[in-house]
């Protein structure tokens, strides 16, 4: 089994990582086609205009139907933009008939190419949702969901678009930035569909879902062929497949390189995170070049760095990485 059909979400303040994540995975699947959701205006004219071979911009008002729009005037964008991820990948089965589509954050980036991933799966499974995996220390699961909505496959089949149709449902009904009677998002409600239906695989490769919050169970390792990863617990290695940029912001003469509270080690930011921050300021710098007065994503100030760094970042790092690990 394997996926080349893919779809994301983005507006303007992310068409550069998504670019960045697009042709990361071109270069590693050169056959993978991105169906991806422009949810403004300006992020639509722009892809359109770029014309990059197997990327399909999808205008908002192509997409939403009645339904979405119904419960669009409750949602922040943020929450209409995890509304909408359930659909989105059902819009590509049905509108365009793929025989699958895998949803993808638009801040991943690949590594090798992700057939490894869907190779696992059995050939009676028609979904494939991906771990957290939490070091312990950063455990949020009972929150946030044991699973991440970041690189969720769904088969164009019966037993695919049940548990597709569900979420969706689920979705519209409710979904927010909030903690409510065991939902958060659209992200817990995944923690029991393993139970709730048939034909859904829980991803074991540990390469597909590095991020922030687990890679500090893992030493690397670069090959003339990959990037390998060593899970410290066994030993074993496996190829890096795709990292899960989640929380980088961007600054005039600084970076954040992640949330604060999590402990990131010089090689993961040798390998990671510097390499992605250069990538990330000169996909900025060619955009603003090359759609002048149009593409406006600059970063932050440096008073809005240090208010980030100090009142946040700091005290963040030290309960999550100091006093956490005092208590056990």
């Amino acid at each position: 089994m394997s996926g080349t059909v893919y779809c994301t979400l983005f507006d303007h303040r992310y068409i550069s990582r998504g670019l960045l994540m697009f042709d990361s995975l071109k270069k590693h699947q050169p056959e993978a086609r991105l169906y991806v959701f422009a949810f403004d205006e300006l992020t639509y004219e722009l892809l359109c205009e770029l014309k990059k071979t197997d990327l399909i911009p999808v205008s908002l008002s192509a997409f939403e139907d009645e339904a979405l729009l119904q419960v669009k005037p409750s949602r922040t964008a943020g929450e209409y933009c995890w509304t909408s991820t359930s659909s989105t990948i059902l819009f590509v089965l049905e509108k365009y008939q793929e025989s699958h589509c895998t949803y993808l954050d638009a801040d991943l980036l690949f590594y090798h190419n992700p057939a490894i991933l869907f190779a696992e799966m059995p050939v009676t499974a028609s979904v494939l949702i991906t771990e957290h995996r939490y070091t312990p220390r950063y455990d949020q699961s009972q929150l946030s969901g044991r699973f991440c909505v970041q690189f969720v496959y769904f088969r164009n089949d019966a037993q695919g678009l049940e548990v597709l149709r569900w979420w969706r449902n689920a979705c519209l009904e409710w979904c927010y930035n909030r903690h409510e009677d065991g939902k958060f998002g659209d992200q817990k409600y995944l923690d029991d569909w393993e139970q709730r239906f048939r034909g859904v695989h829980s991803l074991k490769h540990p390469g597909g879902g590095l991020a922030p919050w687990n890679i500090q169970q893992y030493l690397f390792t670069p090959t003339a062929e990959t990037l390998l990863l060593e899970v410290k617990k066994t030993g074993q290695k496996f190829p890096v497949v795709f990292f899960h940029f989640h929380g980088v912001k961007l600054f005039e003469q600084h970076a954040i390189l992640a949330p604060k509270h999590y402990l990131i080690s010089r090689s993961v930011r040798r390998y990671f995170y510097n390499p992605y921050l250069m990538a990330l300021q000169e996909e900025n710098s060619l955009l603003s070049r090359l759609f002048p007065g149009r593409f406006k994503n600059k970063p932050g100030t440096v008073a809005a760095y240090w208010k980030e760094k100090l009142l946040k970042g700091n005290g963040s790092w030290l309960i999550n990485n100091v006093f956490r690990a005092l208590l056990g």
